[in-house]
């Protein structure tokens, strides 16, 4: 790790969604500032959120963002932090390069942690068409060929996988994984 740290994303979940618990990306980013990390830029108004930060791993980083972003909004939003190195690791793992050149038909869901096999099957009998998913540790891959708007999987994965989590689309993960590259410290 160098003097200027090491970098992570924080990815919001239910921010600013339907004119719901609106959060200013500027406030975000000050936020942040505040609580002492640097290099901090924010991607589109969904809450992608890429810093530095000296000291912490991504699980107590978690836990130190979400409690603050709850005392100072006041609601809770559940925030996924991910190092440099895991968003590497999630591009390079994608098994549907195919399709990646269209960022509105691949999409990756942050899981809050591997599923097991159970929850997997559970989903994989839920999978009937035309989308196709792959799971790799805490990432589930997801090809909707039709969007994800038009997708009646997409919207059967939170209550059937039961693992809380955050969907971003492959244009966002591209973005993100660049800006954190930039901020440099993996």
């Amino acid at each position: 790790m160098t003097d200027q740290g090491k970098s992570f994303v924080a990815l919001f979940s239910g921010i600013n969604v339907g004119g719901n618990r609106i959060v200013k990306m500027a406030e975000l980013r000050s936020f942040f500032e505040d609580l002492g990390f640097s290099d901090v830029a924010t991607y589109v108004q969904s809450g992608n959120t890429v810093f530095r930060a000296k000291k912490g791993d991504a699980a107590t980083l978690t836990k130190q963002i979400e409690a603050a972003f709850e005392k100072k909004w006041g609601f809770h939003s559940r925030i996924m932090v991910r190092d440099l190195g895991w968003f590497e690791r999630l591009v390079s793992e994608n098994p549907y390069p195919e399709v990646a050149a269209d960022h509105t038909k691949l999409h990756a869901y942050v899981l809050e942690r591997e599923p097991t096999a159970d929850e997997v099957a559970r989903l994989t009998e839920k999978c009937t068409g035309p989308e196709r998913f792959e799971i790799k540790g805490d990432v589930l891959y997801l090809h909707a060929p039709d969007g994800l708007g038009k997708s009646v999987f997409a919207g059967l994965i939170p209550r059937t996988l039961k693992v809380p989590g955050t969907a971003r689309n492959w244009r966002s993960v591209l973005a993100l994984l660049e800006m954190a590259g930039q901020a440099g410290g993996a």
